[in-house]
């Protein structure tokens, strides 16, 4: 995929707008015992657009691209290839957030380690957890000691800061693309992501406009958002205990003690997951609303 200049015009970034959220909390739903965890409390209910032109969604958050992206192009719903863990539906809408109408036709990008903290097309690069053997004592905990601080090591294990490095081998697992159908809509299946040294657990996204499909991928139009989607310590806490990962001996960074995660809910992209009590092993559904500005170009590259 291809970025082009940016438009001309641009629509007001300081506009405020509303999002749809629940409160930072696990319930129980009904007899299932469905385990729900939701984005931060006291934000406002979502609005239809008003006369004067307001909008109704907070634009989703910036953040790095990190060092592990590959425009592979690789059009596809079901990215798990080989990859053993929890199964994971990854269901995504994209709004205008301008006008509160969905994004048909967006080129949605994700990409995220497996169980044990490795990406696919940087196996050399990545330090996961390694797998086998017993975790060390106390991690994962609610509180982990030796809090990593400050941000993770240039070209380190792929998530936030550090330039892009170049792919050192071919695989592409837990890669894909998908284009948004008339509602707005993309889904993923995939597996629960790991997690590394440095960083929480957590999947990339790019959002693409203004391209087409082709017999090669998705070509030209730009990038309007680049982003990252995160995951409820309760949830984390809940995968930590169903192998493979809990095999993994690599110290665990919470969400709070993150470095990149804006830390505002679901605007920040703090997904919406849906497991039954005690059976995450099962299968996740993650879901989110994402509020973009087509006019605008985030490369997530600065």
């Amino acid at each position: 995929m291809t970025d082009t200049q940016e438009p001309a015009h641009k629509r007001d970034m300081t506009r405020r707008r509303f999002v749809v959220a629940g409160g930072a909390a696990v319930a129980a739903i009904g007899a299932g015992g469905a385990v729900v965890t939701t984005a931060s409390a006291g934000q406002s209910p979502g609005k239809k657009p008003a006369a004067s032109g307001e909008v109704c969604y907070r634009l989703t958050s910036e953040t790095t691209e990190g060092p592990y992206y590959i425009d592979a192009d690789k059009i596809r719903r079901d990215i798990t290839e080989d990859r053993v863990g929890i199964p994971m539906t990854l269901r995504l809408k994209v709004i205008d957030t301008d006008t509160c109408k969905p994004l048909a036709g967006a080129a949605v990008d994700v990409w995220h380690c497996d169980a044990l903290g490795i990406y696919s097309g940087y196996e050399d690069l990545s330090t996961g957890g390694g797998g086998g053997g017993t975790p060390p004592s106390g991690a994962p905990t609610d509180a982990p000691t030796g809090t990593p601080t400050g941000t993770p090591p240039s070209g380190g294990p792929g998530g936030g800061g550090g330039g892009h490095e170049e792919p050192t081998d071919d695989k592409r697992y837990l890669r894909g693309t998908q284009l948004t159908d008339r509602n707005g809509f993309v889904e993923f299946r995939t597996v629960f992501p790991g997690w590394y040294r440095g960083r929480c657990v957590h999947i990339h996204t790019k959002v693409h406009v203004g391209g087409k499909l082709t017999t090669t991928g998705y070509e030209g139009g730009h990038t309007c958002h680049t982003g990252q989607l995160f995951f409820a310590e309760e949830a984390v806490l809940d995968s930590a205990k169903v192998a493979p990962y809990s095999t993994s001996t690599t110290e665990r960074t919470t969400l709070d003690e993150d470095t990149i995660y804006p830390g505002n809910g679901t605007e920040g992209g703090l997904l919406t997951l849906k497991y039954g009590k005690g059976k995450i092993a099962k299968g996740v559904v993650a879901t989110l609303t994402m509020g973009v500005d087509p006019d605008e170009t985030h490369t997530g590259t600065g």
